[in-house]
């Protein structure tokens, strides 16, 4: 699972649309409608970094339910919308995304080294763990965290993708 993750600040008229959404299919067309859009400000790509992201703001696993709320909503936790293997599309509501984005505005620097330190490099299969790589996460963390004050003031929900 290390593609590259977006997130979407979602409207409430796509929320709807997605949540109603029968079908992976259908889910699948709704996100192809939502990239082709592309809405800036409401876009923020993490290219690889969501990985080492998520695991700092959880238990250090990939598991879409590891960790605690609200932290564990940030990338793949949330109600899972497509139900096949191949995808990831979490959807986490407006209300839980100020949620998420008053948790982000209290994490330091230091706090998410810490956690990005204690990341097994047995189960991490992106680059060599270091401070290269904490740096990427860390510019990635922030560039989600305004996403998210973003979401928040919009009462947006968002969307995680990634394949």
């Amino acid at each position: 699972m290390s593609s590259r993750g977006v997130h979407f600040a979602v409207t409430p008229a796509q929320a709807r649309q997605l949540l109603a959404a029968k079908s992976d299919r259908k889910v699948m067309e709704l996100v192809e409608e939502m990239e082709e859009a592309w809405e800036e400000p409401f876009v923020v790509e993490t290219d690889k970094a969501w990985d080492a992201i998520h695991r700092c703001l959880t238990d250090g696993s990939l598991l879409y339910v590891s960790g605690e709320y609200p932290l564990n909503h940030c990338v793949c936790g949330g109600r899972q919308l497509f139900r096949g293997r191949d995808y990831t599309v979490s959807f986490v509501s407006a209300a839980q995304v100020k949620d998420v984005a008053a948790a982000l505005a209290r994490i330091t620097r230091a706090w998410m080294r810490k956690r990005y330190d204690l990341i097994d490099p047995e189960d991490y299969d992106e680059v060599e763990m270091g401070d290269e790589d904490f740096g990427y996460t860390w510019e990635n963390f922030l560039d989600v965290r305004r996403f998210y004050k973003r979401a928040a003031a919009a009462g947006r929900a968002v969307i995680f993708t990634v394949d």
